[in-house]
Formats: structure tokens, C-alpha cells, sequence
């Protein structure tokens, strides 16, 4: 593919047996569409746009986030690129039904119950049915105004497993199969059940948020070997861990919640080792994921073209192995937990 000089060029990896390439840095779209605190349209284009122009090739998004208006706002600027050039999926099992009785968006109280600080034009009701699978990817193509995404995750299916695998995950294979998605998974805060769908599906990857990261690596024990042993591919979500491992003070937060004391003295030595060796420790944790040959891509969640900016040269920071090594030698990573090598 032809490259101009001033272009970066991420590297990409394939999606398990997919033919869906994701670039190793993708851009997780719920932070432009007001995660926790409102964010303007121009901010939001400008945060897409400056991706882009990163090299970044990968966009993650879903109706959950903002009550569509993430796929709104990616779509906008996604529509201006070209479509071969970029992969985008997004996500299915909670339906936007429109909220009653009320006229312009004004008059709606705000969606922050929810985690996003936007009008509640909308309210999300949960179905993994095949019909609501299908119903949902034709809303969001709408929203996103393309006429394909290319990976399709089934949402949080936490508290309904087996409508998820009994339904949704069939309807999935459906769409894979007559080629209207390239690939197909699952995205979740948890390892536990995302295992289950590499170990009794055909899946194509796995997306699991906070559960891999510096600060805790849950996935090592089943969902990254099942990958590995499968030929799967895992997407990193929450490197951060939602914001103590950007950075670490007493009242960041950990899983969406005030962090814990011991994890906040815990962060803060990670980050006194990494700063010794001249590393942010926004770049060791955003780099840390690929240590795991089964890591095809890490998200990240930005708000402002900054962020996006900021994103990009940690992931481009060279961090020497001794690094790696003193955070072991000081007991703040276990010896087995796999690092990558010559970054």
C-alpha cells in the first residue's frame, strides 16, 4: 500500500483467521461523545481527525456510548476517508429506544447515570436476540452513515449469557458469513466469560477492557492462553484502568471508582521506576499489552486532539529492557507476566 513520506505507519496486525486488519494503536470512541464530561463537536472531529493524521487506522465504537452520538461523530469524519483505508467496529445488545413525552433535546434530564453527559433522548434496553443483533447493526450504520463496519462485538453480555450465546452470538456468525462483517467477537470488563467464547465459539477476537494491564493482568491465567492455543486475537481495552495508571494520586480513579490506597502507592512506585529509566509511565502501560503474542491492538480513549497527540508518542517512546527488569527485581510485576522485548 502506498504510504506518502509524512504519514506514519502504525504496524497492523490480522484479527484471528480474519481477513480485518487493526492498526497496533486504535482510538476507543466513548470519550467523544461526553464520558463523564461534555465534549464539543468540534472537539470530538478534531480528536478523530488528529488520529488520522497519527496513523491511526482502527476506531471502536458503540451505541452504549453517548447514546449514539459516538457513531455520529465518528462517522462524520470516517465518511470523509477513504473506506478501504480504516477499520471500525462497533458493538450490539443494547437497543436506543427513544424517550417519551418530551420535545428538544433540552428538555431530557442528562444521560450521566449512564456515564455520559449528554441528553437522555434515549433509553437503552439489552437484547441479544438475533433480531435485536441485526437491528442493531442497521442502526448503527445509520448513525455512522457507512454502508459496513468491519468487526461486530456483542456488548457486555454479563448478566445474559446464554441469550448471548444462544442468540446473539449465532446471528453474528450469520452476518460473518453471508460477508456482511469481516469479523466477529465479544467486548467486556471481564476475562471469565470472555474465555468461554474463545474456548466454545468461532470468534474472531476478544475485546476486554482493564483486565490486562501493568496494574493487573487477570487475562494472563486463562483468556490469553485460550487465545494463543485458538489463533485468536485480543484487544486491549482501559491500559489506563480508567485513569490511575495515566496518572497516579490519591483519588484517581480504578474501574470507573476511587482507587484504592494500595493501588495508588503501587502506581506511584511503577511510576518513580519508569521515570528513572526516562519512560512516562503512560508509555509503559500503553506498551506493556503487547508483550502477549495474542495482543493485535491497544485502545485508547481521547477527548481532544491533545490527548490523541499524547497517546501517539507514548506509544512511540523507546523503553529500554531494564526497565521491564527493575519493575520485576522491585516485586511490581510478577517474573511469569511476559514484557515486550527491544521496544
Amino acid at each position: 500500500m502506498h504510504n506518502t513520506a509524512h504519514e506514519p505507519v502504525l504496524p497492523r496486525r490480522t484479527l484471528g483467521r480474519s481477513d480485518v486488519a487493526v492498526t497496533a494503536l486504535g482510538l476507543g470512541a466513548a470519550a467523544i461523545a461526553g464520558l463523564f464530561t461534555p465534549v464539543d463537536e468540534d472537539e470530538a472531529g478534531a480528536a478523530v481527525e488528529a488520529a488520522w493524521g497519527a496513523g491511526i487506522r482502527y476506531f471502536d465504537t458503540a451505541p452504549h456510548y453517548g447514546l449514539g452520538l459516538s457513531e455520529h461523530r465518528l462517522g462524520a469524519v470516517l465518511r470523509t476517508k477513504p473506506r478501504d483505508a480504516y477499520t471500525v467496529s462497533t458493538k450490539v445488545g443494547r437497543l436506543l429506544v427513544p424517550t417519551e413525552g418530551r420535545g428538544r433535546a433540552g428538555d431530557f434530564e442528562d444521560d450521566l447515570a449512564h456515564g455520559f453527559a449528554v441528553p437522555a433522548t434515549h433509553h437503552r434496553r439489552w437484547d441479544f436476540s438475533a433480531d435485536g443483533v441485526r437491528r442493531s447493526l442497521e442502526e448503527s450504520l445509520t448513525r455512522l452513515g457507512l454502508d459496513r463496519v468491519d468487526l461486530v462485538l456483542l456488548h457486555d453480555p454479563d448478566d445474559h449469557e446464554e441469550q448471548a450465546f444462544g442468540e446473539a452470538y449465532p446471528a453474528l456468525e450469520e452476518l460473518r458469513s453471508e460477508g456482511v462483517v469481516g469479523a466477529i467477537g465479544a467486548g467486556m470488563n471481564q476475562s471469565r466469560m470472555l474465555t468461554r467464547f474463545l474456548e466454545d465459539t468461532d470468534v474472531d477476537a476478544v475485546l476486554c477492557a482493564g483486565r490486562y494491564t501493568l496494574l493487573e493482568q487477570t487475562a494472563l491465567e486463562e483468556l490469553l492462553p485460550a487465545a494463543a492455543a485458538r489463533g485468536k486475537s485480543v484487544i486491549v481495552g482501559g491500559v489506563f484502568n480508567s485513569g490511575l495508571l495515566a496518572d497516579p494520586k490519591p483519588g484517581a480513579t480504578y474501574d470507573y471508582t476511587t482507587a484504592p490506597a494500595s493501588l495508588v502507592s503501587r502506581a506511584l512506585r511503577m511510576r518513580t521506576v519508569a521515570e528513572g529509566h526516562g519512560v512516562p509511565l503512560r508509555a509503559a502501560a500503553l506498551r506493556f499489552p503487547f508483550g502477549h503474542p495474542s495482543v493485535a491492538s491497544v485502545l485508547v480513549g481521547a477527548r481532544s486532539a491533545a490527548q490523541v497527540h499524547d497517546a501517539a508518542a507514548q506509544m512511540n517512546h523507546a523503553i529500554p529492557d531494564g526497565m521491564w527488569r527493575a519493575l520485576r527485581s522491585e516485586g511490581l510485576l510478577p517474573p511469569h507476566v511476559p514484557v515486550p522485548e527491544g521496544t
